[in-house]
């Protein structure tokens, strides 16, 4: 009988070191969901980052989805982040349309353990890290010397922001009046800071105000995707090819046409769909305790040496398109 009792007890033992080579850990196995929240649906720039956020949940086996607000609108952002809270989602990667009004929301959000990686908001506070693709004073002073050699280095010209409270555009702006002053003295901005909400058709009204109110406007700078393309759109129609230079962010899908006929002369971006990836990725890593350090390669064109300045991560990701290359690009 002790000998059975032997036997059977070896058997149970060899069942309990089997189960735990073969049953996964629920650490391992453990799938979260990461959210990605942008300034507006249906633009054609968060509809490439998108692609990104979804192909970190391809390679990693998490659940990802990208949402955003009908309008660009910092309370309907506010609103989607307050149903992600409820839903207990694990992370939460935010394009703000309004930093500061994103604020409270995102406390709650870290406060429930969920990690929060913002986009184009170096100056937020409640988030574990900040991603810029690139140092923003060096992007808005090259579209200074891009406008000044298409315009002579003379002459007048106006800028346009997505909005008064978008951190990154606004810093790209100061860059450039501030390289403008410095370096082109004979160059003169001739209006404050024109808010398009990015929407290209109140890119294209305001565009054609200033044409009419100043009949010598020689240049645009515009920093939200869709800026160039509705000023591109005022210049088209009133036949200002060849008097208006017209640079800033956008991408080839959606400027293209525009480079091809001269109504815009060059657009910069940074690949969305990378910064969708970086953002999840950076995400995982908190989830998983890994910390971030200054000099990591986050494995993604760009980012393969980050700057770390306290929450603020900075690749090197910015991309120059003209007619002469834009067929390089296929978003």
């Amino acid at each position: 009988m002790k000998k059975n009792w032997l036997i059977i007890g070896g058997l149970a033992v060899i069942i309990i070191v089997a189960a735990i080579f073969l049953i996964p850990s629920q650490k391992a196995s453990e799938q979260h969901k990461f959210a990605t929240v942008v300034k507006l649906s249906g633009l054609a720039w968060f509809d490439r980052m998108e692609k990104g956020t979804l192909r970190f949940g391809e390679e990693t086996g998490n659940e990802t989805f990208l949402l955003g607000p009908p309008k660009a609108d910092a309370a309907l952002q506010v609103q989607i982040v307050e149903d992600l809270i409820a839903q207990k989602v694990s992370s939460i990667a935010i394009v703000p349309f309004a930093p500061e009004a994103l604020e409270p929301v995102l406390q709650r959000a870290m406060d429930q353990g969920i990690a929060v990686i913002s986009h184009e908001a170096s100056n937020i506070n409640n988030v574990n890290y900040d991603v810029e693709a690139f140092d923003n004073a060096a992007y808005g002073a090259h579209f200074m010397d891009q406008l000044a050699d298409l315009m002579g280095a003379k002459g007048e010209y106006a800028v346009m922001v997505g909005s008064l409270t978008s951190k990154s555009h606004n810093e790209f702006i100061d860059a450039a009046i501030a390289r403008q002053q410095e370096v082109y003295p004979d160059m003169k901005l001739v209006a404050e800071r024109v808010e398009s909400y990015d929407d290209q058709k109140i890119a294209y009204e305001r565009a054609k105000e200033l044409l009419k109110a100043y009949p010598n406007l020689g240049g645009f700078i515009g920093c939200a995707m869709t800026d160039p393309v509705g000023i591109g759109l005022a210049i088209e129609e009133m036949g200002l090819q060849d008097k208006t230079a017209v640079v800033g962010t956008s991408l080839v899908s959606v400027a293209g046409a525009y480079l091809e006929t001269g109504a815009i002369d060059a657009i910069s971006f940074w690949d969305p769909a990378d910064v969708g990836y970086v953002m999840n990725a950076i995400a995982a890593r908190i989830l998983a305790g890994e910390a971030i350090a200054d000099g990591d390669n986050l494995g993604v064109p760009g980012y393969e040496q980050i700057t770390l300045n306290g929450k603020v991560i900075t690749g090197q990701a910015w991309i120059d398109v003209t007619k002469e290359n834009m067929d390089q690009y296929d978003f």
